[in-house]
């Protein structure tokens, strides 16, 4: 039996990062991970999949230049080898798994590698391979963090198995299809479904919803649906998938009064979205309060247990990696008896499309039903040098401001390469920013940046190029 202050379960984002604050600040933590620590980020969500997509997109601009471009570039037969591309992609993900055991080591945690099971509050057993006698090894704990992340949703009547695969499948191809169709137009699935269409793949969408990327609104969807086109990728919107047919090679969809519709497939990814990771290692025997699927929590990760804690995606929405880091941190700073509370001004949030969305605080229509009286102003890319020199010049940046004292209280875009954008924007509004202070600070150029630069102006009734 081992004791230990902190017990963390999870070496995800949210987990490692606790873990290695807790023990800066002197606090004895033990990590317990089963698998390789980065948790679904780094091994099989946010960095493998924004390698694949950047592959893609590289491969996808040699078949552009195959018949020649404006800038005079041409070559001929590009080709994938999805084994090298494969290749590449882990050889990124094992550097950062392996760059987070460094720091884990560095810094004083000990990571147990093996499957833990709650006991209780304070008990926790961990199964770990190869164990001599078969007895799990025991921790007792004064504090237990959860930070046992998210899954996949399975449709019910198309269980993952065979054709029907997740986002963990569809990273780690061994051949490519030569047809996809993917359930669900969120996030996940057109970032993926928009690669595989790039590696030459034939890919479909099918949405329940009448539009794709329903979380965002419709001015900054309108140029990935474009893009979409452009691809060759058709959308069947409010439309219901029944599953596969007889042969296993069709996958049958509802579209309203339309009837059935057959999709000749020999993939289905399945993306309709995530659920907390609360089965499989005893979280029952602690009687928590939940909020839906997730663990309930306040204002400082704290569960309905004293001593217990949960965060990231275990704790529900907005599942972002991001966030579950920024309450590991406070999280371990709280238990080192340091006073924090978790009240970001914005948690931003980016959508790897092409072309991509950023977005931070409210958009004029949240604004608007919190009762605020706001301006909002947008600046095209196609006004931007920069844009243009990188032949992306559709989408915007648009700033979102009270009317009374200018304060911002978000900011959106859309557009090639506005994920590094994101930075900005939440520094703006945990700043406190107001349309001044934003419009009077020079921005470089030629960047994509003025345009941040230019909205803010534009609200302000003085836009310079435009």
């Amino acid at each position: 039996m081992q004791t230990t202050t902190l017990l963390v379960i999870g070496g995800g984002p949210g987990g490692y990062v606790a873990a290695i604050r807790a023990a800066q600040l002197g606090v004895q933590t033990t990590l317990v991970e089963a698998g390789n620590v980065g948790g679904t980020c780094l091994n099989i969500g946010c960095i493998p999949s924004k390698a694949l997509i950047h592959a893609a997109e590289e491969f996808h601009k040699l078949t552009q230049y195959a018949g020649g471009t404006p800038l005079g570039l041409s070559l001929q037969s590009p080709s994938v080898d999805i084994a090298g591309t494969v290749a590449w992609k882990d050889a990124i993900v094992g550097k950062l798994t392996g760059g987070v055991d460094a720091l884990l080591k560095k810094n004083g945690v000990r990571l147990v590698k093996g499957w833990a099971r709650i006991i209780d509050g304070k008990t926790v057993d961990v199964e770990q391979p190869g164990q001599a006698g078969g007895k799990p090894q025991r921790f007792i704990c004064e504090h237990l963090l959860l930070a046992t992340g998210s899954e996949p949703a399975e449709l019910p009547f198309m269980p993952f198995g065979g054709p029907v695969v997740s986002s963990t499948q569809a990273l780690s191809p061994s051949v490519l299809p030569q047809r996809i169709a993917v359930v669900g137009a969120g996030y996940i699935g057109l970032e993926l479904g928009m690669a595989y269409r790039k590696l030459g793949v034939e890919v479909s969408v099918v949405e329940a919803q009448d539009r794709i990327l329903p979380a965002y609104d419709a001015e900054l969807v309108k140029p990935v649906q474009a893009a979409l086109k452009k691809l060759g990728v058709p959308l069947y919107l409010s439309s219901r998938v029944q599953g596969m047919d007889e042969s296993g090679r069709g996958l049958r969809v509802a579209a309203g009064q339309s009837g059935e519709t057959v999709l000749p497939v020999d993939q289905v990814l399945v993306a309709v979205g995530r659920r907390p990771r609360t089965q499989g290692y005893g979280l029952e025997s602690l009687l928590l309060d939940m909020n839906g699927p997730a663990l309930r929590i306040d204002d400082q990760c704290r569960t309905s247990m004293r001593n217990a804690w949960a965060i990231g995606d275990v704790a529900g929405e907005p599942m972002l990696a991001h966030r579950a880091m920024a309450q590991g941190e406070m999280v371990a700073e709280i238990i080192a008896g340091k006073r924090r509370r978790f009240s970001p001004a914005a948690i931003p949030a980016v959508c790897f499309t092409d072309p991509e969305i950023a977005v931070a605080g409210l958009a004029p229509d949240d604004a608007k039903r919190q009762g605020m009286d706001v301006i909002s102003a947008s600046f095209p890319f196609a006004a931007n040098g920069r844009a243009m020199t990188i032949e992306s010049t559709d989408g915007f940046v648009r700033v979102v401001a009270r009317r009374d004292n200018h304060l911002i209280v978000g900011w959106q875009a859309v557009g090639r390469g506005v994920s590094e954008l994101s930075t900005a924007f939440s520094q703006s509004l945990e700043m406190g920013a107001r349309l001044e202070d934003v419009a009077g600070t020079i921005h470089a150029h030629p960047s994509l940046g003025e345009a941040v630069q230019e909205a803010a102006l534009r609200a302000l009734g003085h836009a310079l190029h435009i």
